[in-house]
């Protein structure tokens, strides 16, 4: 955290000495109260040019705050012509997300009737030398809470964990763990597990919370017992202990859903869970 500290000053002092900086903001995790924060956590920078053209393309810049030793760059096309993305990692093994806005731009998405979603999970104004940033809607941190879901929503997350189960079956039958594996974790895991046990936390805390991204906190949140039935869905390459993974997430499915349903006034399709 230090290390971080120090740099995170080093970007401060340097834009506050940049004429053609004219603001700059911490966002992302460092900037909600309500995120977990560790010494793994990065730092997320935004710089607000006169001209970002330059800064764009020439990377020689990045080097005034440590030895870059991998970098991700990411043009203005990647995101509607708004800013460009450089994501650099230091040789101190500091991560840093810079965005680098134009002015004009900045100013086109601070008008927006709503903060844009990358401000309002969280923002602080790090420099600002011509009160550009004083006009911003102060950020609600409410971007990260988990919504609760619509019945048809709800139903079609259940519906389709249910289809999909069988594509999983058909492969470990077959002793295509390849095909099992996208399945179950990228299909079923991420688009249906993880949502309906994001609802079930957060309707125990009557829908005002977040376990942040993918689940990173359900350890946190979830009860002894329910978080062993969630660690008992995770498998190797073992078919057999595949098997034993796909009835795992069945049985949380079917208790977490069915929980769900009747809490929430919503059908739950019982029919189709035997089948």
């Amino acid at each position: 955290m230090k290390t971080r500290d120090e740099k995170l000053k080093a970007i401060i002092h340097w834009a506050n000495n940049n004429k053609d900086i004219k603001a700059s903001l911490l966002t992302s995790s460092l900037a909600n109260p309500s995120a977990p924060v560790d010494e793994f956590s990065d730092l997320d920078i935004e710089l607000i040019f006169e001209s970002n053209a330059s800064y764009i393309s020439d990377n020689n810049w990045l080097q005034q705050f440590g030895k870059p030793i991998a970098m991700i760059e990411e043009d203005e096309s990647c995101f509607d012509n708004r800013h460009a993305m450089k994501m650099v990692l230091y040789d101190d093994g500091v991560k840093v997300d810079f965005k680098l806005y134009s002015v004009n731009k900045f100013l086109e998405d601070l008008q927006q009737k709503d903060l844009p979603e990358d401000w309002d999970i969280g923002y602080q104004v790090l420099m600002d030398k011509d009160g550009i940033t004083h006009a911003m809607q102060p950020p609600t941190y409410q971007v990260s809470i988990i919504k609760k879901p619509s019945a048809q929503r709800f139903q079609q997350v259940i519906n389709d964990f249910w289809w999909d189960t069988t594509y999983v079956a058909k492969c470990l039958a077959r002793d295509e763990i390849f095909y099992a594996k996208f399945m179950s974790e990228t299909n079923i895991r991420t688009q249906y597990l993880v949502p309906l046990i994001e609802w079930h936390i957060a309707n125990r805390h009557d829908w005002g919370i977040t376990t942040n991204k993918y689940g990173r906190l359900f350890k946190k949140y979830l009860d002894s017992a329910t978080w062993l039935k969630a660690q008992q869905t995770f498998s190797g390459s073992v078919i057999a202990d595949n098997w034993n993974a796909l009835w795992a997430m069945a049985d949380l499915v079917a208790e977490v859903g069915a929980e769900l349903a009747q809490t929430l006034g919503y059908t739950y399709p019982y029919e189709l869970e035997k089948i």
